[in-house]
């Protein structure tokens, strides 16, 4: 079920406006791990179930389309255009990208944990720890990644992509969702 995050949620015809979309819900589903992060190794009640599976399942699904949706779809244009004028955002691509490889990681390692949590009820001390520090890494992974995105490489982008540029983005997000892009 999608998730909107604010009053006006972009469309396909705005495939950064979409893509930063995404980014509230990554840091609302991150709020949410970090909040059951400091609880993980007491005996979950169901809201708190219901939430660990929401994020869980967020992270597992969703956001990996997001990072294709990057890696696969908007960085290549960007690198293609080679105007001296963005330079400085397509700098900002590779560590961007090892971002993502990094943020993986965690991301397992969380799935992992949760999934243990859900099954058992709690994690152990030690587990509960690696829990925490997993979550907390992602979220300052995010933290910047998101504000390099969302204020240098995503305003670039709505400025230098052509019309046509940004609708085949938008087709090819829409395809990895199954969706029709409706443009």
């Amino acid at each position: 079920m999608p998730v909107q995050i604010g009053a006006t949620p972009h469309d396909f015809s705005d495939p950064t406006g979409l893509l930063s979309d995404c980014h509230r819900r990554i840091e609302m589903f991150l709020r949410s791990l970090e909040s059951l992060a400091a609880i993980v190794d007491r005996r979950l009640d169901e809201k708190s179930r219901a939430a660990l599976v929401s994020a869980l399942t967020y992270f597992r699904e969703a956001a990996p389309k997001h990072t294709a949706d990057e890696e696969e779809s908007l960085f290549p244009r960007l690198r293609r255009i080679g105007q001296s004028e963005i330079q400085s955002a397509i700098e900002r691509l590779e560590p961007l990208e090892r971002d993502h490889v990094n943020a993986s990681l965690l991301h397992r390692r969380v799935e992992d944990l949760g999934r243990k949590c859900l099954a058992e009820g709690s994690l152990p001390g030690e587990e509960a720890g690696e829990f925490r520090e997993s979550v907390r890494n992602l979220a300052a992974i995010y933290q910047q990644h998101i504000h390099v995105e969302d204020t240098v490489v995503f305003p670039v982008a709505a400025r230098v992509l052509s019309k046509s540029e940004k609708e085949l983005i938008a087709r090819e997000m829409a395809a990895r969702r199954k969706v029709t892009a409706g443009l």
